[in-house]
């Protein structure tokens, strides 16, 4: 089984319930990302997204430009939630979202990887080590980093807060 890193939009008084209420929360990520899939809604408008198996490579690169908020595994945790997949869900808030939004403004995808080899995600141990090993390009992590950048910056352009997890 991969680990998937996954991300739902939701508004300010979703997320006071869901802190509250992570099971609630379960269900309503669980319809949307059902209800999108079928529709295949683009990450701009999308309130579900996930990005595959990049989130680990994203974090790397991220950590390493100093980036403000850890989009890859939320700044937040949801007591008492149950495991979502590999973990319980953990959150940015709409402020956490806005920062990371216009931090991220300031960098494409090829500006995040540029420079950067396969050798070294495979020697920092980056998930998933296999594919570094094999020398594979960075346009994957740039790829799922620049779906990445809309669905934050729609999720800041409407003062929503993000709940993350890796399923």
């Amino acid at each position: 089984m991969s680990m998937i890193g996954e991300y739902a939009r939701v508004t300010a008084a979703e997320l006071d319930r869901a802190t509250g209420d992570p099971e609630w929360a379960l269900k309503l990520v669980t319809g949307r990302m059902e209800a999108e899939a079928d529709a295949g809604t683009e990450p701009g408008r999308a309130r579900c997204l996930d990005i595959d198996k990049a989130w680990d490579a994203l974090g790397f690169l991220l950590r390493r430009t100093g980036f403000p908020v850890d989009v890859v595994h939320g700044e937040e945790a949801i007591a008492d939630a149950e495991d979502w997949g590999y973990g319980p869900p953990r959150y940015l808030t709409p402020e956490q979202v806005r920062t990371a939004a216009g931090a991220m403004a300031g960098t494409s995808g090829e500006g995040l990887t540029s420079g950067v080899a396969p050798a070294e995600l495979a020697a920092a141990e980056v998930y998933p080590v296999i594919v570094w090993e094999r020398g594979e390009p960075l346009d994957y992590v740039a790829g799922h980093y620049e779906r990445l950048r809309l669905f934050l910056r729609a999720a800041a352009d409407e003062g929503d807060a993000v709940l993350i997890w890796l399923g």
